[in-house]
């Protein structure tokens, strides 16, 4: 098998790859290839609609079927990647040798698993695949006891999700506030506090030390030595970037795969976009990070359509991510990444409010809580880096947009 462009990976960033290099004129032939026996679907409602079963897998796909066919775009499902030679411009695959063009490298990252005694019982789940929610779903009983290892977004998500639908959850954090590595210590507080008036119980400042099998169930103990009975555990402790067969053919980098501002990896015709692309971002002041959201998967995805296709401009995109959690939907815009002030705009006991972060007296970042004109408003500002007084800032009569740049 042979194609002008294979995209690696069926999420979000290689549903958009295929999209926009067909909506830019790309007419060569192109296929994607997901180690899932499925076509490309979203992935956010895992952790919220779909396991609350609120929303149906089919509602979920990215594209109708006879999308695919209709565009010429051979989705090879159930096939994994396990060697690249970049020399040969060649993919050793499950389903045989494939030659390529170019690749774009849109694999994400599998589950990082726990490390501790007991972590190979088996019952332990994640949420990263529809197969994951389903054996997750399977696995759950009436009033279960859930332990959530993890207090990011995906932990949290999945606890509002399991305590409204009657299940006794915990939520074990190791660092000492949830939400510790994406918002401020105002944020992390009002999120607590919000979980423990739903009945979910947060533990912060413990990892997991051990796990032990206890009947049924699971015997869980704390680093801080207390001990909790679960019958349903979930990890929830980030990923691990799918890159080792591009780092083995001998591309840069490490926790992720390198890529400069086109999203060209160090290897030739290589191209990495989504949750597994390290990259220097202007909105994290230059630093080399990694992006695990929507936005970034398809804004990459942009940018390596437009480089396949001779019409280049390198990756400038703002961050922004969202989260539901019962009745909260928080917009997040920028990145909070050594900020140096936090202005409080509106009141956290009306459930509306935003947080802006500041950095040398400009807007670098805003979570906003159900406050979304604030989110739609703050874009501009991130942008720019506006400077605005900080009374401005606090006073919710003045509507954001005050401050856009003309």
């Amino acid at each position: 098998m042979q194609f002008d462009v294979v995209i690696v990976g069926g999420g979000h960033g290689g549903a958009a790859q295929a999209a926009q290099l067909r909506q830019k004129g790309f007419t060569g032939s192109l296929a994607i290839i997901t180690v899932e026996p499925l076509l490309p679907y979203e992935r956010p409602p895992l952790s919220k609609e779909y396991l609350a079963g609120e929303k149906s897998f089919d509602r979920m796909l990215l594209r109708p079927p006879a999308f695919w066919a209709e565009r010429n775009v051979e989705v090879m499902t159930g096939t994994r990647v396990t060697a690249v030679d970049a020399a040969a411009h060649t993919l050793a695959t499950t389903a045989g040798d494939i030659g390529y063009g170019q690749l774009v490298w849109a694999a994400g990252g599998d589950p990082r698993k726990l490390s501790c005694p007991g972590h190979e019982l088996p019952g332990l789940h994640a949420i990263r695949t529809r197969a994951d929610v389903d054996a997750l779903k399977a696995d759950l009983r009436p009033e279960s006891r859930v332990l959530v290892g993890g207090g990011g977004y995906i932990g949290l998500e999945s606890a509002a999700v399991l305590s409204k639908l009657g299940h006794s959850v915990t939520v074990i954090e190791a660092l000492d506030r949830v939400l510790a590595r994406v918002a401020g210590p105002e944020l992390s507080a009002f999120y607590e506090a919000e979980h423990r008036a739903h009945g979910v119980e947060i533990v912060t400042g413990a990892g997991l030390a051990s796990l032990a099998a206890a009947g049924d169930a699971k015997l869980a103990t704390l680093t801080d030595g207390r001990q909790i009975v679960a019958d349903v555990v979930i990890v929830g402790i980030g990923i691990v970037p799918a890159v080792a067969p591009l780092l083995a053919a001998g591309a840069t980098g490490g926790n992720g795969v390198w890529v400069d501002d086109h999203c060209r990896t160090s290897l030739p015709d290589v191209f990495a976009i989504g949750d597994c692309a390290l990259h220097a971002n202007a909105f994290a002041g230059g630093a080399e990070i990694r992006l695990e959201s929507v936005q970034n998967a398809a804004d990459m995805a942009a940018t390596v359509a437009r480089a396949i296709t001779g019409d280049p401009a390198p990756y400038h995109a703002v961050p922004w991510f969202w989260s539901n959690q019962y009745d909260l939907r928080l917009q997040t815009m920028g990145m909070s990444i050594g900020h140096d002030q936090t202005v409080l705009r509106g009141d956290p006991a009306t459930r509306s409010f935003s947080l802006i972060y500041l950095k040398a007296g400009k807007v670098i970042a805003l979570d906003c809580v159900n406050a979304a004109r604030d989110y739609v408003q703050g874009k501009a500002l991130v942008e720019q880096g506006v400077t605005v007084p900080v009374e401005a800032l606090a006073d919710t009569a003045t509507l954001l947009k005050t401050w856009h740049p003309a």
